[in-house]
């Protein structure tokens, strides 16, 4: 799932607890074609980021604290996008592992729900590549919350 290109999508994950903590996992990412990662962490909850959309560039998001709202959608113009777009949203949480898989030609939005949240990002694309895949549209261009 990690390098499809159909769509995003979830991949799951788990986590196993004993007397020593928790360990929590996404087994099936494998960070093949991962070029560089960074995390968000959140000042206040409820803030609103994005939209930021890439047409080569695929990233793979996960929540280590917290829990964060993903809204992706795939622009018809990357110019002058159509507002009435499908808005697909996910809510990731750290207390259920998993990896959101977001391939190229899509934007994505999110909000954090906790105060402290931190989303993690993982990125196909190297940093001197974004200047030229990088399309920021309005925060209020699609709604992130349903």
């Amino acid at each position: 799932m990690n390098q499809s290109h159909e769509g995003p999508g979830l991949i799951q994950g788990g986590q196993h607890a004993d007397e020593r903590g928790t360990v929590s996992f996404v087994n099936g990412f494998d960070f093949k074609g991962v070029a560089r990662f960074y995390w968000v962490k959140a000042g206040e909850a409820n803030v609103l980021r994005g939209w930021v959309g890439h047409r080569r560039e695929q990233k793979w998001f996960t929540v280590v604290q917290g829990e964060v709202l993903i809204a992706v959608v795939r622009p018809d113009d990357w110019e002058r996008p159509s507002q009435d777009l499908p808005v697909a949203r996910y809510l990731l949480s750290a207390a259920q592992p998993q990896v959101l898989h977001v391939p190229p030609a899509y934007a994505t939005g999110s909000v954090n729900l906790n105060q402290k949240a931190v989303l993690m990002i993982f990125s196909s694309g190297k940093i001197e590549d974004a200047r030229t895949d990088d399309f920021r549209f309005s925060v209020d261009q699609w709604p992130i919350r349903a």
